[in-house]
């Protein structure tokens, strides 16, 4: 039985309670209504995580935003200190991650599509290695001769880059380093 007390949000902390381990438990991002299907239904779910998420900020782990729902993370400030002891995924290749980007910010789009784009052929390889990592998925085919596969990114991809949503990419000409200005030549010493 779920205990009636209330926290100092004033919601029951029951809900926070179901709200937490669903949370916990769960591999994917949560969404509302997800949770909303466990609470009674007077019951605002979108307050509950609110109330979870200032729950846990500043702590070790804090309720974000990710691929539409939220998840536990670590902490931004202490990921870089639990590096030296979990280990971190393979690092996919420069192609996937060239073919990944193109897909993100031009999806959907067909492979000859990203070919082009990427000025450079498509392997089977690293379409397989982007979907063994259910970074991508096939998202229906375009209405032109062939009718290619059309592809796009997951929810996995926002979660594995800790992004709320696509909105949430860096706008594309923040990507681009433009280049130092070249340095002043030195000065010549006057002939004497």
């Amino acid at each position: 039985m779920m205990d009636d007390d209330s926290g100092a949000d004033g919601l029951p902390e029951a809900h926070l309670r179901l709200a937490e381990a669903l949370v916990f438990a769960s591999a994917a991002p949560v969404q509302a209504r997800a949770l909303a299907q466990l609470l009674p239904e007077d019951t605002d779910a979108d307050a509950v995580l609110a109330a979870l998420r200032a729950r846990y900020a500043g702590r070790g782990v804090e309720l974000v935003e990710i691929a539409g729902g939220v998840q536990f993370r670590t902490a931004p400030d202490l990921a870089p200190l639990l590096r030296r002891v979990i280990a971190i995924p393979r690092r996919l290749p420069r192609a996937a991650m060239e073919t990944l980007a193109i897909i993100a910010y031009h999806q959907p789009v067909t492979r000859p599509e990203i070919e082009e784009i990427r000025g450079a052929a498509l392997s089977q390889a690293t379409l397989d290695a982007l979907l063994e990592a259910a970074l991508i998925a096939p998202k229906g085919r375009k209405e032109s001769p062939g009718r290619p596969t059309l592809w796009a990114t997951t929810p996995a991809f926002l979660a594995q880059f800790g992004l709320p949503g696509l909105r949430d990419l860096p706008r594309r000409e923040d990507l681009f380093v433009e280049p130092a200005a070249p340095a002043d030549p030195p000065a010549e010493a006057p002939d004497a």
